[in-house]
């Protein structure tokens, strides 16, 4: 891990840490910052009650630090929801680790988003790699079609 990551990881738990609660659910995003916060958020795990994570890997990690993670349908809401981004310029990218779809609906059902970069995420203009279409299956078609469109734009 980067010192970077674990530093801006830090910044993340500093705001949150004295606004934690014994009933609170923060939502976790997912990748190598994330990872790092994770780590971080170990030390303060009895203070609130557990995660919706948006991706396996996240859960997994998260479980292994004995923090509980809950299914969405299982909890009322979500006070912060913590993730990180693939690139930065003003704007910013998120998805190109394939768990955009998870990460947009736990960070709709949250209160506040905390958004963790490093200075490795800044880019003086974005889309500096593909990024994944993520479809579920009932759009299948509608987005192939859409897909099919913009190519004979």
């Amino acid at each position: 891990m980067s010192a970077s990551k674990i530093n801006v990881a830090k910044q993340a738990i500093s705001f949150i840490k004295d606004k934690l609660t014994p009933s609170m659910i923060l939502g976790i995003g997912t990748g190598s910052t994330v990872n790092c916060f994770i780590e971080e958020l170990d030390n303060y795990s009895h203070l609130f009650k557990g995660a919706v994570s948006s991706s396996n890997a996240s859960s997994q990690l998260l479980q292994s630090k004995g923090i509980e993670v809950f299914n969405l349908n299982d909890v009322n809401g979500i006070d912060f929801y913590i993730d990180g981004a693939d690139e930065v310029d003003k704007n910013l990218i998120k998805g190109g680790g394939g768990a955009h779809t998870r990460e947009k609906i736990v960070a709709s059902a949250s209160n506040e988003f905390i958004c963790i970069v490093d200075e490795s995420k800044m880019v003086t203009k974005l889309g500096a790699f593909p990024l994944p279409v993520e479809v579920i299956p009932e759009s299948r078609s509608l987005v192939a079609r859409r897909i099919v469109s913009m190519k004979r734009l």
